[in-house]
């Protein structure tokens, strides 16, 4: 039995790792962040977020939860006013040997944040955060987080401030889709499969990170 699971894992794994290679894609995905569809794609915004960066909503929408936990993604905007809510984590080697039940790593994250993006058609955004080079700096910048918004240019044009229940509330009220962006939709139209998740991923892998990965799926 344990022979017949272990060949059924690895044939999987290997099906996983050629659908990967074959089909992996560098750039990261796109997220939608509205309910409907835009006639004109370029008429849209990005918010460009690192994988340390979790969007946790968008004008009070809930953002879908991903397998791959540090995917880099960019968030389609609709040109005008967007309530963006975020978290922002770091995470660090732990010096001391960990039991084996124990997490071999401290993870350092924010409080949630909010930040209000007057977006422009055909626009970039992106967080100007600073990397804590410590995890005692992260710990501190957890504490007093704040971070600034910046376009294309590089100018800032917004500053994230600490969330409150409030705010997704009246985002939500601020926030009806167009009638001419009004479409029939499934539900989970902004969810990334993990198949996806996974091409994303490997795209943007170093050589020796897909070296590492093989030698595991074939032990």
């Amino acid at each position: 039995m344990q022979f017949s699971f272990e060949r059924a894992r690895t044939g999987f794994l290997v099906m996983v790792v050629m659908v990967v290679i074959t089909g992996c894609s560098t750039g990261v995905s796109r997220i939608q962040t509205w309910e409907g569809a835009v006639e004109n794609a370029e008429q849209v915004a990005l918010l460009s977020a690192p994988g340390a960066v979790k969007v946790r909503e968008v004008n009070g929408k809930p953002m879908a939860g991903f397998l791959i936990d540090d995917l880099g993604l960019d968030y389609e905007l609709l040109p005008g006013e967007n309530r963006v809510v975020f978290t922002y984590k770091t995470i660090w080697a732990k010096a001391e040997r960990a039991d084996d039940d124990e997490s071999k790593v401290y993870i350092v994250e924010t409080p949630r944040q909010t930040v209000t993006i007057n977006a422009k058609p055909g626009e970039t955004y992106q967080f100007d955060i600073e990397k804590p080079e410590t995890r005692k700096e992260a710990e501190t910048q957890a504490r007093n987080f704040s971070v600034a918004l910046l376009n294309s240019s590089g100018q800032t044009v917004a500053t994230s401030s600490p969330w409150v229940a409030s705010d997704s509330r009246q985002a939500i009220a601020r926030a009806p889709v167009p009638e001419a962006q009004k479409a029939d939709v499934p539900d989970d139209a902004s969810s990334i499969t993990t198949l996806e998740q996974l091409k994303s991923l490997w795209g943007d892998a170093t050589e020796e990170e897909k070296r590492e990965f093989l030698r595991w799926a074939f032990e």
